[in-house]
């Protein structure tokens, strides 16, 4: 089969490409600025790009045309189609599908496939679970929102009959507006936490969760539901109609529970204690995940004894309080953060590490829910255990130093990343951490952060 992606730099469609290829089918793509590092992933893989989106790619002829949710109907300020392509494949009565649905029929189809939802900790959960997997000798297929560690690449077919995938409640495409795990049909389903977000396609909480709980509705009651305790969202997606078993994780009443340090803990299942994790990562937020792993992996068989003790050897996804570099004395971290309770438990999590060392939070809010100032005012929350803030405010419509103004002197907002390296170079001293947290890649601004502190 000769398929065509169209959006394919993304994340997901281009772990979708790097599946397909792998299963033998043609692959070939189009994207508005075809960018590394997917694009030099894919051409190494072989898979032919486009760039843009000319019509003229009907003669390429595929079989299909896979549609990536990045593709709208809408029409630029001249009244031209923004998407031309997708004018001409309907204009032709072409077929096309989306790219969760063409996964479902093609690659998911008859495996045990272990998806992981959530507002936060997807990436890293999905990370974790496909690493015990793969480390208990299962040999799973993966296609996850980053490159873990461990692996390498952010997609993979996989030898044995389970699948990993990261379980995204973003709309599926233009034409289908149901979340992305709706098509899934998980015989293991991760619900890690569930919080407002997206305000550009949900109108509020419950919205959310009413897609939440269709994807409970495709779970067999062979299945198992992994449920995060601590959220009374996720307690009324339950509430609403499950037919699976649950296990818990996080409360003290909840199946499974943590007692310890986040990088020291043991793992007690209905009290009693099953295993113990030993490892590099930080923050409450890393022990929950690990648990909904460990609680994930025991369904398909693996001890929970045997999953904690591999998760000393999980290396994390980049973008992932990665260290990019030390100048001057100072460390310069990446993070992938850009929720505020995100943006709060990554600090937190650095706050644990460093102790009373300076954290010093750069922050962009390029998300489409932040862009939208939905949640603005949580902003100084988010960053009550940072030392210092200093915000990215370019091409906000809302104005970020009156939403940062509780935290006084402490927050700075600059328009520019050369004037967000400039101000935050002068601040820093030795010994100090500069926490770097947006889900674009911020203008390259560790880089330039290192070359100016380097330069000092």
């Amino acid at each position: 089969m000769h398929i065509h992606i169209l959006g394919i730099c993304g994340t997901f469609m281009g772990g979708l490409a790097a599946l397909a290829r792998e299963a033998g089918h043609k692959v070939t793509g189009c994207d508005a600025g075809v960018y590394p590092p997917m694009s030099d992933q894919l051409r190494a893989l072989g898979i032919d790009l486009i760039e843009g989106w000319s019509p003229d790619q009907l003669a390429l002829k595929p079989d299909v045309w896979v549609v990536g949710n990045v593709v709208s109907r809408a029409r630029q300020a001249d009244g031209a189609p923004r998407y031309p392509l997708m004018e001409a494949i309907l204009e032709s009565g072409q077929r096309y599908t989306s790219g969760p649905q063409w996964l479902s029929e093609h690659v998911l189809q008859g495996r045990h496939v272990l998806a992981v939802a959530g507002t936060h900790g997807k990436t890293t959960t999905s990370s974790m679970l496909a690493w015990i997997l793969e480390s208990a000798g299962l040999a799973p297929g993966f296609l996850i929102g980053g490159v873990p560690g461990n692996f390498g690449i952010s997609a993979r077919l996989g030898k044995g009959k389970h699948f990993v995938i990261e379980a995204d409640e973003y709309d599926t495409a233009f034409f289908d507006k149901r979340s992305k795990f709706v098509h899934y049909r998980p015989r293991t389903a991760v619900l890690n936490n569930l919080e407002f977000d997206h305000a550009d396609i949900f109108d509020d909480l419950a919205d959310i969760e009413r897609q939440f709980h269709h994807l409970l509705r495709t779970v067999p009651a062979s299945g198992r539901v992994v449920v995060n305790g601590l959220e009374e969202s996720l307690a009324r997606v339950l509430h609403a109609g499950c037919w699976s078993e649950v296990r818990s994780f996080g409360t003290a009443a909840s199946d499974f529970t943590a007692v310890g340090e986040p990088d020291r803990f043991d793992v007690l299942l209905q009290g009693a204690k099953v295993g113990r994790v030993a490892w590099d990562m930080t923050g409450v937020h890393s022990q929950l995940n690990a648990l909904a792993a460990i609680a994930a992996a025991e369904h398909v068989g693996v001890a929970p004894e045997a999953a904690a003790r591999i998760l000393a050897n999980f290396h994390s996804v980049k973008r992932r309080m990665e260290v990019r570099g030390q100048a001057g004395g100072v460390t310069v971290y990446d993070d992938f953060a850009h929720h505020p309770t995100a943006i709060r438990t990554t600090v937190d999590g650095l706050r644990r590490k460093v102790g009373a060392a300076r954290i010093l939070a750069v922050f962009e809010p390029r998300s489409n829910t932040m862009k939208l100032g939905a949640m603005k005012s949580q902003l100084p929350w988010s960053l009550e255990q940072a030392d210092l803030a200093f915000c990215h405010s370019g091409g906000l419509d809302w104005d970020a130093a009156e939403a940062l103004s509780p935290m006084g002197p402490r927050a700075q907002v600059l328009r520019t990343i050369d004037e967000i390296v400039e101000t935050v170079a002068a601040a820093a001293r030795p010994g100090d951490h500069v926490l770097c947290m947006s889900n674009g890649g911020f203008g390259d601004v560790h880089a330039k952060l290192l070359r100016r502190l380097g330069a000092r």
